[in-house]
């Protein structure tokens, strides 16, 4: 499912059938994030799909595009700025801490439970995570979804397989990834979990 990015920012994460819905605003958010979005009782215990997740994927995918153009055009304020919103409608910190281990993420600082430190893995400027250079910001340009299997347990969902995304100069990173979804009282799926490596590589 490859994609390229050709939407406003803040459209990225609004793409036709992505499952983010617009999330309470943490403590921590601007205060002109996404309005709250609210379903009915049913609505929101409704079991999650197939078609949910791999919307959420898509969004997902899209949200990393839009980043690191933003950064290109606008610079580290704008990109910073646009990865709060999307950590705020994608994943679970209003939730409570996220179980995120992203792919370069190493030492102390390997699993980025909190909303500051994967705002600090996305687009870096953090003196309290001096390592971090911004995973979002090197300069992608497309993704590519490979599922090697989606499960789905009522309002939890998890999916695991390869992302391959691809940079402006043509170059193709492959990650292996898994996620963790649940529904919250809005709706919305969020992202509870977030485990990305490079694949092992045998000598």
């Amino acid at each position: 499912m490859r994609k390229t990015f050709a939407l406003t920012a803040v459209a990225a994460l609004l793409v036709a059938g992505s499952a983010f819905a617009t999330p309470v605003t943490p403590a921590t958010a601007s205060n002109d994030s996404y309005a709250v979005a609210t379903l009915s009782p049913a609505a929101a215990a409704a079991p999650i799909t197939v078609a949910e997740v791999e919307a959420a994927q898509r969004a997902w995918g899209n949200a990393l595009v839009a980043i690191a153009t933003e950064y290109e055009r606008n610079g580290q304020a704008a990109a910073t700025r646009l990865a709060g919103e999307v950590l705020d409608a994608a994943y679970g910190y209003n939730l409570g801490p996220v179980a995120f281990k992203p792919t370069l993420a190493y030492g102390e600082t390997t699993f980025r439970t909190t909303r500051e430190s994967a705002l600090a893995y996305f687009v870096g400027g953090n003196a309290r995570f001096p390592e971090d250079t911004g995973f979002a910001l090197k300069g992608w340009r497309s993704y590519e979804i490979d599922n090697a299997a989606i499960v789905i347990n009522g309002t939890t969902a998890i999916s695991t397989g390869n992302v391959m995304l691809t940079n402006k100069d043509g170059e193709t990173t492959t990650v292996n990834k898994t996620w963790g979804w649940v529904r919250d009282a809005n709706g919305a799926l969020r992202i509870v979990l977030h485990h990305s490596s490079l694949p092992y590589a045998p000598n």
